[in-house]
């Protein structure tokens, strides 16, 4: 199924435009193809009408009657903690992530970008010796191989010298 957020009785979403952008509110009627009648309750966002094209729907959905009043809604809001439940989205921590960067002042933006620097020379520095050790194992490239300076193993101490030769059956 390609679409799971349906414009539908009950269903959350965020307001894009207007005087309530961003503020969350849930629509209680569908009027025709392009309006909605919604109520937001808990943010101070009074009943009316808004276009579909002004709504970012959410995955959340509340249960109440069809064109319910705000009382009910309200009360199906925090029976669901939708407030709650938004706050601990993705998408919420964006927008606040996002909200708190438009508020950095440039002393600011200096010691974050400075402290990203420190970050990533710590991160390459660490990456780096990684892979200077497993050049070393030769296990750069997936396989464990022979360790450079040789082609062959070094013979254990107290083993015997090979030759070359076959060794003669014994009788």
């Amino acid at each position: 199924m390609p679409f799971q957020r349906f414009v539908e009785t009950g269903r959350i979403a965020v307001v894009s435009d207007g005087p309530n952008k961003g503020k969350l509110v849930s629509i209680v009627d569908v009027i025709d193809q392009t309006r909605v009648l919604v109520d937001g309750p808990n943010s101070n966002v009074p009943r009316g009408q808004i276009r579909l094209n002004q709504l970012h729907l959410t995955k959340f959905r509340i249960k109440f009657p069809f064109t319910a009043s705000t009382r009910v809604v309200r009360k199906a809001w925090n029976d669901a903690k939708v407030d709650e439940k938004w706050s601990e989205s993705v998408w919420a921590k964006k927008v606040a992530a996002k909200d708190k960067r438009i508020q950095l002042s440039d002393f600011d933006r200096f010691k974050l970008r400075r402290a990203r620097s420190r970050r990533n020379k710590i991160r390459s520095l660490a990456f780096f010796n990684l892979k200077k050790a497993a050049s070393r194992d030769g296990t750069l490239y997936g396989k464990k191989k022979m360790a450079k300076g040789g082609d062959k193993p070094k013979p254990k101490k107290g083993a015997q010298k090979p030759t070359g030769k076959a060794p003669k059956p014994k009788k």
